[in-house]
């Protein structure tokens, strides 16, 4: 018996373990898992590795707005990347910006991997009319560019982090739906679902029980490429000025901030942003690009 108990958790190890070594064979995404835990390190402790809380107004000093990199405020410490217009050191601001622009990320992606994972599984699983009516609302849904969607959402429900959240979720949830539809047709034709279902279990534990865990790579890989579309669209509501507040800006936020002032010089407000989410996007589309050719047998040869 104890051989069966720890058979489980053995191979479930053993196949992780195959992920990573497969997975550290590109040292290019394995630079670009080591930037994103960094910056997922700094978001996460971002009051112990900034000097500044950007978000606290009663601690911001207006005659330190614009002060160039390197400059001392009047806090007493190197503003290293400059303040900007409120006078928010530009460091402590883009790694508060970042956590917000993660947290909403990770929030509405995974979000929308759960509702789409369970109407593509009902869709699916199900098929004749519910499959016929869950897949022509995803597909009405996937007719509309996601920008357009995010921001007719947004303008209806209003700034907020949870306004964005929500648009964020409706504008992404059907891509999921499209992928776990797809397998799940592929998997309920094969001899352990018929199996299951002659036995007979539960049609839930069918579900999640056996059809879920086998949609679960394609799953990973497109939550990454998802995650890292809505720290996009995100930035580009924030960027429109129909996303965050201005009072709590994300980097999409802190870039338009920073904008008007690109032709007086006054490039770091805006340019240092930029990089940073530049920099952000491309760690988590070569991690995902890493994930898809780990997971996928037909990729990896």
């Amino acid at each position: 018996m104890n051989v069966t108990t720890h058979r489980a958790p053995a191979a479930r190890d053993s196949y992780l373990r195959q992920i990573w070594q497969s997975y550290r064979k590109n040292w290019v995404a394995c630079v670009a898992l080591a930037v994103l835990l960094t910056a997922v390190f700094m978001s996460v402790f971002a009051a112990w590795v900034t000097p500044q809380n950007p978000f606290d107004q009663s601690i911001l000093d207006l005659m330190d707005s614009r002060l160039e990199p390197g400059e001392v405020g009047s806090g007493g410490y190197v503003h290293i990347l400059g303040t900007d217009a409120d006078g928010r050191d530009l460091y402590s601001a883009i790694v508060y910006g970042m956590r917000l622009s993660l947290f909403i990320g990770l929030t509405s992606g995974l979000l929308a991997l759960v509702v789409g994972s369970l109407i593509g599984l009902l869709a699916g699983y199900f098929g004749g009319r519910t499959e016929a009516t869950l897949m022509r609302v995803v597909d009405l849904q996937l007719s509309f560019p996601p920008l357009m969607l995010a921001l007719i959402l947004v303008a209806v429900l209003g700034q907020g982090q949870f306004q964005v959240i929500a648009a964020l979720v409706a504008a992404q949830y059907a891509y999921f739906a499209r992928t776990v539809h797809g397998v799940t047709l592929a998997e309920r034709q094969k001899e352990y679902i018929e199996a299951a279902a002659a036995v007979p279990l539960p049609t839930r534990k069918i579900m999640f029980g056996h059809l879920l865990p086998n949609v679960t790579p394609p799953l990973i890989v497109v939550a990454t490429v998802q995650i890292a579309s809505s720290i996009v669209l995100e930035a580009t509501l924030s960027f429109l000025g129909v996303g965050l507040p201005v009072t709590e800006p994300s980097l999409g936020g802190l870039i338009y901030n920073g904008f008007e002032y690109m032709q007086s010089g006054r490039y770091w407000m805006s340019i240092y942003p930029g990089i940073t989410l530049v920099i952000l996007m491309l760690a988590i589309n070569l991690v995902g690009d890493q994930l898809r050719d780990v997971l996928n047998p037909r990729l990896n040869k």
